[in-house]
């Protein structure tokens, strides 16, 4: 990479950096372009070689948020000695939820888009190292030499993550209708059950 593109991946992390800042201090509503790029400390042309409004970096930085998650719980697990596959993916799962838990701002920030973290990575093309596809992070999740085989592993996997995230999310922020920890329980049965429901005997 040359001085020149080193020099526009650095103004685009810089409006990464004071979006991401400002839209988790102040909320979106109230954080105007003109905002982002004073913070970011680069003209409001160069936001707008990147980005076509203050929604699209907002897109771009829920999906790289998510992913970070995904990236994060990841890691976690391979620390651990998890040989099922259920007990896998509930390990991420609450890894992110409980992730999701300590930051409020960044589960508000997210609001229920996580999937996102997986499903929309074609937001974000800088070349980082991306979970690449739902299918590939399904397979990550599958111990060495597992016996299970899984019908449609995407739609699977859309369906866990879509119904974690909208579940907790009222759960976490506001106690609604329930604590966060009485939920989990059902909330893990029940991702079980789509698991159950999507391998192939």
């Amino acid at each position: 990479m040359g001085k020149v593109d080193d020099n526009k991946q650095q103004k685009l992390e810089s409006l990464f950096r004071s979006a991401y800042d400002l839209f988790l201090n102040q909320g979106i509503a109230k954080t105007s372009v003109h905002d982002i790029v004073q913070k970011a400390g680069v003209a409001k042309g160069t936001f707008y070689l990147y980005f076509k409004d203050k929604y699209e970096i907002r897109d771009r930085l829920i999906a790289k948020t998510a992913q970070k998650l995904f990236q994060d719980a990841h890691r976690a697990l391979l620390k651990q000695n998890i040989p099922d596959f259920e007990d896998r993916v509930i390990f991420v799962v609450d890894y992110v939820l409980k992730e999701m838990n300590k930051s409020q701002p960044i589960l508000r920030f997210i609001s229920k888009n996580l999937s996102w973290g997986i499903f929309r990575q074609a937001l974000e093309r800088t070349g980082e190292g991306h979970l690449s596809t739902a299918s590939n992070f399904t397979e990550l999740l599958m111990p060495k030499n597992a016996p299970v085989k899984l019908k449609e592993p995407e739609i699977m996997l859309f369906l866990i993550i879509e119904l974690a995230s909208s579940a907790s999310f009222s759960v976490i922020l506001e106690n609604d209708p329930v604590r966060f920890e009485e939920l989990k329980p059902y909330l893990y049965e029940s991702i079980r059950a789509i698991i159950r429901n999507h391998i192939v005997l």
